[in-house]
């Protein structure tokens, strides 16, 4: 495939940051897209809601659905597949963006936000890919891209921040399993991460402020990624744990600087040794 038109995404998130990007450079194809989001209304700390975000994706040329909502609920995760379904017609991929996160030391980590962060991550990605299943099983074209880190078992990661680390890499598991599980029926089943911070509200507010900020690459490239990633066939793409300047490298773009200063002047982003 050279194009995502009239290719139905079920998003989870994607009010901002990386997963709007995404949207949005799908939608510039003619895709629709269902975004399964909790911002309903405005809040000061972040920037969009669900129902900026779907006028975003209108104004790009795709068509979009908002569904308000929490990936950690079955019924809202079950809610929104049959809303998307009845709206498009049908699910082709579902991209688990949705993610929490807290980097605390093991000793400082409460367990509610442990638990916060398994419910989402790793629960609400399997859960979401689970309750698309039947529609993903019918489409020629089915994906599911998960935004989680290559396993990396060095056990730097764990160590610096476990509860975290477990939450991440669970979402990855989810990728690993999906793929082989369903790798006879023409599902592909991948994972996407950046190479570098990328400018989001979780580098604002939980990772260092304006100084980081000025580290990171925009969000378009990892949308830029995703979008090559899900133009590809799914019978042959599958299993992968992409990083996003590799996966344009293979598309033939080298300059990245549109996305941002160069790659020395960036902060790496974890789990990448």
């Amino acid at each position: 495939m050279t194009s995502l038109k009239n290719r139905t995404i079920l998003m989870s998130g994607g009010s901002r940051g990386i997963g709007l990007a995404i949207a949005v450079r799908a939608a510039q194809d003619g895709a629709n897209v269902a975004l399964l989001a909790k911002t309903d209304t405005p809040d000061p700390r972040l920037e969009g809601t669900v129902h900026t975000a779907a006028a975003a994706i209108e104004e790009a040329g795709g068509k979009a659905l908002a569904v308000v909502g929490d990936v950690r609920d079955d019924a809202s995760v079950a809610s929104a597949v049959q809303q998307a379904v009845e709206k498009f017609g049908g699910i082709d991929i579902v991209v688990n963006n949705a993610s929490a996160i807290d980097l605390s030391k093991t000793p400082d980590l409460a367990m509610k936000k442990y638990d916060l962060m398994q419910d989402i991550n790793c629960r609400g990605s399997y859960l979401l890919a689970k309750t698309a299943l039947p529609h993903l099983l019918k489409s020629d074209h089915a994906h599911v891209l998960t935004l989680s880190p290559p396993l990396n078992l060095n056990p730097k990661w764990a160590g610096e921040h476990l509860g975290y680390t477990i939450a991440k890499y669970g979402m990855s598991l989810v990728t690993l399993g999906l793929a082989e599980e369903f790798k006879d029926a023409g599902i592909a089943a991948n994972s996407l991460w950046p190479r570098t911070l990328i400018a989001t509200a979780a580098v604002q507010n939980l990772l260092g402020g304006d100084e980081a900020m000025r580290t990171s690459r925009s969000p378009e490239i990892v949308a830029d990624a995703a979008y090559a990633i899900l133009t590809r066939d799914p019978r042959s793409c599958t299993g992968n744990f992409f990083i996003d300047d590799e996966v344009l490298e293979s598309e033939g773009v080298t300059d990245l600087s549109k996305y941002g200063p160069p790659l020395e002047q960036l902060g790496k982003d974890i789990f990448l040794d």
